[in-house]
C-alpha cells in the first residue's frame, strides 16, 4: 500500500478561517479519491497559519476496475422488424465508445430495452493524482484575493506546494507554483526542509519548530497555561473561542505571563477583559474570582528571551489601557440626554435613516405594547429616550463590543432607574447563540422591538438574506426574538408582532413597499426561524412540520411539538393520525364552511360523528386556551371510532350536491379544530 502527502503553503491566513479550510481540504481530497475509485485506509489533515495539509495512508496502487451496465432505447426503436440494429442502436453504441457487438436486450417492467456492459480497467494511481491540481484550485474561502498577475483567487497567496506519492513528486502547477518536496519551517526559527516521504512530514516540521497538528498545539497551550497558573497561584479561565483563535495564530506556541499597572483595575472589568481578549488576544488572570493585574499570552516561538517578549506585551497593553482610562473619564463627564440627541447624526442605514429615527420609532412601538409584557410605561418611555445613547460615547466608539454594557454602567452612575439602565444592556440580548434572554420587562420589550424593527426594515427595502449571505445578521436577530418569546412566555404571536411593526414602519414612511408583501416575506422568514428552534430542541422533522401553525405562537408551537413527540412513541397513535388525516385531506375539497344541517344526515354514522364533533370542539378550545395539548389530543382521540365508522359507511362525494356540501362542511369545521391542535397529515409514522 502507498501513502500520499499534499501541502498547500500560504502567507499567514486569518485565524478564524484556518480550521474550516483544513476540514474543507480533507473533504475535497477524500471526495477526489472516492470519485477516482482509489481505495485508501485513512485521511488525516493538518493546519497552521501558513499551511493546509492532508496525509493519506493505505492508498491503492491502482484505481478499481469499473464495470457498468448502460441502458439504451427500447427494443422497438433499437431494432427493426428484420432483427437488425437501427441507427439509434448504432448511435447509442458509438456514444458509449462501444460497438454493436457489445449490445444486448433486457427486460424491465415488461418492456425490452437495449443494454451494454462497459468495462474499464483501472489506471495507475500515480497517473491520476495530478488531478489534485483541481482540488487545490477548487478550494473556496469566505474572503479571497488576487496576487501578482495570477487570475486565481485564494484566501492568501500560495508560496509552495508539496505533492508526494511515497517518495515521488506528483507533478502539477497552481498559480505558477510547481509541486515539489520542499516545505518551510517556522518563519523565524526554522528553515526550508526537504520532505522525503509523507510519513516523515510531521516529525520533519517539528524539527523546524512547526507543530502541524491543531489538536497538539491546543493541548500544549492548555498545558503551558495550567503550569503557569499553578506556579504563580492564579486562575486562567480558558475561553474556548479565544483558545481556538490563538492556536491558529501560532506554529510553535509558548505561553508566558505579564503584568500591567494595578491602578488600571479601577476601570470596569468588562473594559479590561475586552482589551485583553478582543484586542490583544490575552487570557485574563483571576484569583478567587477577582480579576488580577496580570495576563497570559502565547508567543509564536520558543522559550528564549521570554522576559523581553513579556515586557513588549506589557508596553502594548499599557498604552491600550491608558487610552481606555481616558475615554472612561471623558464619558463620565457627558450628559446622557445630550449624547442621545447626537444619535440623529449616526446613520443606521442609508435606506433606513438615522439611529435617532430608529430609536424614536421603536419607543412609540414599545409604549403601545408595554401592557402586553407587563412593562411600566414610565420606564419604557425613559428607556426609549436613552437606550442607545452609549453609541456616541468614546469608549464604545473605540471598543464596539462594549455597546450596551457601558451604557448600563454610565446610566447607573447617573442614577437612572435600575431597570432602565439594565434595558440599555439587555436590548442587545441574546447577543449570540446560547446567550441568555433579557430579564426585565423593559429590556425584554426593547430587545424584541429593536430587533424586529431592524429585520422588518431591511425586508421592507428589499435587503433579504439569501443563501449564506446575511450581512446585517437578520437571521441571528430573528432567532433572538423567537428565543425571547419562548423564554419569557409572552402573550405575543410572531404573526401579530410582524403585522404591528410593518404597519408602524409603513405609517412612518420608512419604505414604499406593499405592507402585505413585506408581512408575507417576514412570515415565511420567521417560520423558518421557529422551525430551526424546534429542531434545535431535538424534535423530529415531521413533528416540527406538524406543530407549526399560521400564527407562529412560539410557546404553543413548542407545546404542540412536545405533545406530538411524546405521542409518536405510542403504538395507538398511528391509527389516530390515520383517521384525523382522512378528515384533513377530504376537507380540502370544501370551498367554505356552511352551517351543517343534521336533517340531511342519511345514516347513523353521520349522526354519531356529528354528536362527537359537537362534544369535542369546546373541549379542544378549552384545552388549547390553557396550552394543554395533551388534553386536546385526548379529546380528538375519542372521536377516532366515530371517524372510522363514518368513512366506512358514508360516501362524502355523493352525486347529491346538497348532501355533498353538507358533508364537506362537517369535515371542514372539524378539520379546523384538528389543525388547531396539529397538522397530523404532516406526520410520517412507520
Amino acid at each position: 500500500m502507498h501513502e500520499l502527502l499534499l501541502e498547500i503553503g500560504l502567507e499567514e491566513m486569518p485565524a478564524r478561517f484556518v480550521l474550516q479550510s483544513e476540514t474543507q481540504l480533507k473533504e475535497r481530497v477524500t471526495r477526489f479519491l472516492e470519485e477516482a475509485r482509489i481505495e485508501f485506509a485513512s485521511v488525516e489533515s493538518f493546519s497552521t497559519p501558513r499551511r493546509l495539509a492532508v496525509y493519506v495512508k493505505g492508498l491503492a496502487a491502482r484505481q478499481s476496475d469499473l464495470e457498468e451496465t448502460l441502458k439504451g432505447p427500447a427494443k422497438r426503436i433499437a431494432m427493426d422488424e428484420a432483427g437488425n440494429w437501427t441507427k439509434a442502436a448504432e448511435g447509442f453504441a458509438r456514444g458509449k465508445g462501444l460497438t454493436t457487438d457489445d449490445l444486448f436486450l433486457g427486460e424491465e417492467k415488461g418492456v425490452e430495452y437495449l443494454y451494454a456492459t462497459r468495462k474499464e480497467v483501472g489506471q495507475a494511481t500515480a497517473d491520476l493524482l495530478p488531478g489534485l491540481k483541481q482540488v487545490v484550485e477548487a478550494m473556496t474561502f469566505p474572503k479571497n484575493m488576487r496576487w501578482s498577475t495570477q487570475s486565481l483567487r485564494y484566501m492568501r497567496p500560495i508560496r509552495w506546494l508539496i505533492a508526494l506519492l511515497d517518495d515521488q513528486v506528483i507533478p502539477f502547477e497552481v498559480a505558477s507554483v510547481e509541486t515539489g518536496r520542499t516545505s518551510r519551517g517556522h518563519r523565524f526559527l526554522g528553515q526550508d526542509i526537504t520532505i522525503l516521504r509523507p510519513n516523515a512530514y510531521v516529525e520533519a516540521l517539528a524539527g523546524e519548530n512547526v507543530i502541524v497538528s491543531y489538536e497538539a498545539r491546543r493541548q500544549l497551550i492548555e498545558e503551558q497555561i495550567a503550569a503557569l497558573a499553578a506556579r504563580e497561584q492564579f486562575e486562567v479561565p480558558i475561553d474556548a473561542s479565544l483558545l481556538e483563535e490563538v492556536t491558529n495564530l501560532v506554529e510553535y506556541p509558548t505561553a508566558l505571563f505579564g503584568a500591567f499597572d494595578e491602578a488600571y483595575l479601577e476601570l470596569p472589568e468588562e473594559v479590561l477583559i475586552t482589551t485583553m481578549k478582543e484586542h490583544q488576544r490575552y487570557f485574563p488572570v483571576k484569583r478567587d474570582g477577582a480579576l488580577l493585574h496580570y495576563f497570559v499570552t502565547v508567543r509564536n516561538g520558543n522559550a528564549t528571551h521570554l522576559e523581553n517578549v513579556a515586557r513588549g506585551n506589557e508596553k502594548v497593553i499599557r498604552a491600550r489601557l491608558a487610552d481606555a482610562q481616558f475615554f472612561y473619564e471623558e464619558d463620565k463627564k457627558a450628559d446622557i440626554d445630550e449624547q442621545a440627541k447626537r444619535l440623529d447624526k449616526i446613520v443606521f442605514h442609508e435606506k433606513l435613516g438615522t439611529t435617532g429615527e430608529k430609536v424614536r420609532r421603536v419607543r412609540q412601538m414599545a409604549l403601545a405594547l408595554a401592557d402586553r409584557v407587563g412593562a411600566d410605561k414610565t420606564r419604557v418611555e425613559r428607556a426609549g429616550q436613552i437606550y442607545k445613547f452609549d453609541l456616541v460615547s468614546q469608549m464604545v466608539y473605540e471598543f464596539t463590543e462594549l455597546q450596551g454594557l457601558m451604557g448600563e454602567r454610565y446610566a447607573n452612575m447617573k442614577n437612572e432607574d435600575p431597570e432602565v439602565a439594565a434595558a440599555i444592556r439587555e436590548h442587545y440580548m441574546p447577543r449570540f447563540a446560547g446567550d441568555a434572554s433579557p430579564e426585565t420587562p423593559t429590556g425584554t420589550l426593547y430587545a424584541i422591538l429593536d430587533k424586529m424593527d431592524s429585520v422588518a426594515g431591511f425586508f421592507g427595502v428589499g435587503m433579504i438574506p439569501s443563501g449564506s449571505a446575511d450581512p446585517y445578521a437578520l437571521r441571528r436577530q430573528a432567532q433572538g426574538i423567537v428565543q425571547i418569546l419562548s423564554d419569557r412566555k409572552l402573550n405575543l404571536t410572531l404573526t401579530e408582532l410582524i403585522a404591528f411593526v410593518v404597519s408602524e414602519q409603513v405609517a412612518a414612511g420608512l419604505y414604499a413597499k406593499d405592507a402585505e408583501e413585506v408581512q408575507s416575506a417576514l412570515q415565511d422568514f420567521f417560520a423558518q426561524r421557529l422551525k430551526y428552534r424546534l429542531s434545535e430542541m431535538n424534535f423530529r422533522h415531521d413533528v416540527v412540520e406538524a406543530a407549526l401553525d399560521h400564527t407562529l405562537t412560539v410557546e404553543a408551537n413548542e407545546q404542540r411539538a412536545a405533545m406530538l413527540e411524546s405521542a409518536t412513541k405510542k403504538e395507538s397513535f398511528k391509527k389516530t393520525v390515520e383517521q384525523l388525516s382522512r378528515v384533513l385531506n377530504i376537507s380540502k375539497k370544501a370551498e367554505d364552511v356552511t352551517t351543517v344541517n343534521p336533517a340531511l344526515f342519511e345514516n347513523d354514522a353521520e349522526r354519531a360523528l356529528h354528536e362527537a364533533i359537537e362534544k369535542t370542539l369546546p373541549e379542544v378550545d378549552q384545552a388549547i386556551a390553557s396550552l394543554d395539548y395533551e388534553r386536546a389530543l385526548e379529546a380528538l382521540d375519542a372521536t377516532v371510532p366515530s371517524i372510522t365508522a363514518y368513512f366506512d359507511g358514508t360516501m362524502i362525494m355523493t352525486d347529491d350536491e346538497t348532501v355533498r356540501t353538507n358533508r364537506l362542511s362537517e369535515m371542514k369545521r372539524f378539520a379546523q379544530a384538528i389543525e388547531s391542535v396539529a397538522r397530523f397529515n404532516a406526520l410520517t409514522l412507520a
